[in-house]
């Protein structure tokens, strides 16, 4: 049951029964602690629903693909991929949709190679500075964890710092990195699905400048005045920049922003559709916060309601979020974010130069 007058759910007690908290598991499955303050009524109200939806999408899949591990892009998987990938099928449809697979195909033995290469002292120790930073909540990367995924996400980043000069290594690459092993439990197929993120998807968000990164919060900026003009009003009457409320949501790519299984939804639009579904996501948030975010009276308040945003029940339904997502923003043309990004990209060159 869900109490629409306040958006929480309401719990189902039973007596005599163990509580939700007993019933749901401390770790998630993606071997991170859940919070002191985790709502596990709610969780567990809003997945027995969700299972539901994820019984049935796993047998959709399983049926499309046939035991094949290739699958050609077509209306049909686009509207699949929307609707969520099953987790036992993820990593193979992220690697065939970015053109990881193609590229790993093509380059046989090039990751081991560069694991043996020489490496650059000073990349090597940025990179085990990063270290124990890199999901301290997470049980898989604790250095007691047998085995223990930190090895894994180093060798990814030495590699990738290797393999791409130009970006070396860039805090966020760290999270996203980790992300990409946890669900694909392999280190080359990770190596190269970062190499799609970084190189095609979002090219230029981890290069010393950001200038794709710095053009992609204008370009935002943008899409708010066009749909949401009244929260573009308020961010210029505060005087905020787009860079200090959603830098984050741009090179985290939602991660410790919005809740895991939400942002593995984001991420089977991000590899299958590209880069437009980061402002679709964004968009989403402050479209649908758009009273509590124009209640802000200053500059800390508009931050502060930045922040809410990215909490609460309609994030943690990640099937509904991801509904939300293709029809809140309206038409969003990839044409439209093209042009904005040759504008906003131009000027944040004229006023660096």
């Amino acid at each position: 049951m869900e109490n629409k007058a306040n958006g929480t759910r309401s719990a189902k007690h039973n007596p005599g029964t163990s509580s939700a908290k007993e019933r749901v598991q401390r770790v998630d499955p993606y071997g991170f602690e859940r919070s002191e303050d985790f709502d596990y009524e709610s969780y567990e109200e809003l997945m027995s629903e969700y299972l539901v939806v994820l019984t049935r999408r796993s047998i959709k899949w399983s049926k499309l693909l046939q035991g094949r591990s290739k699958v050609e892009r077509s209306l049909k998987v686009k509207r699949y991929v929307r609707k969520g990938i099953p987790n036992e099928h993820r990593a193979l449809i992220w690697m065939i949709a970015s053109g990881a697979q193609d590229q790993m195909e093509k380059n046989p033995g090039y990751y081991q190679k560069l694991l043996e290469s020489e490496h650059d002292d000073k990349l090597v120790e940025t990179i085990r500075t990063d270290m124990h930073r890199t999901f301290p909540d997470n049980v898989q990367f604790l250095k007691t964890s047998d085995p223990c995924l930190q090895k894994a996400l180093f060798n990814v980043l030495v590699a990738y710092g290797h393999h791409n000069k130009a970006v070396g290594y860039c805090q966020g690459m760290n999270f996203i990195s980790g992300y990409l092993i946890i669900i694909t439990k392999d280190e080359e197929k990770s190596f190269w699905l970062l190499d799609a993120l970084l190189g095609r998807i979002l090219p230029d968000y981890y290069t010393p400048a950001m200038l794709g990164l710095k053009t992609d919060q204008e370009v935002l900026g943008e899409l708010v005045r066009a749909k949401v003009p009244a929260v573009w009003q308020a961010m210029t009457d505060h005087n905020v920049m787009w860079t200090l409320v959603v830098s984050r949501w741009f090179i985290c790519l939602f991660i410790d922003i919005l809740p895991v299984e939400t942002v593995l939804r984001i991420w089977d639009c991000l590899f299958y559709e590209g880069s437009k579904i980061i402002f679709r996501v964004a968009l989403t948030l402050i479209k649908h916060n758009q009273a509590h975010i124009l209640q802000a009276r200053n500059f800390p308040d508009i931050c502060d309601r930045f922040k809410d945003v990215t909490k609460g029940a309609f994030v943690e339904d990640c099937h509904g979020f991801m509904q939300k997502i293709f029809t809140e923003p309206g038409r969003l043309a990839m044409a439209t974010i093209t042009k904005l990004r040759e504008t906003c990209r131009a000027q944040i060159m004229a006023q660096e130069s």
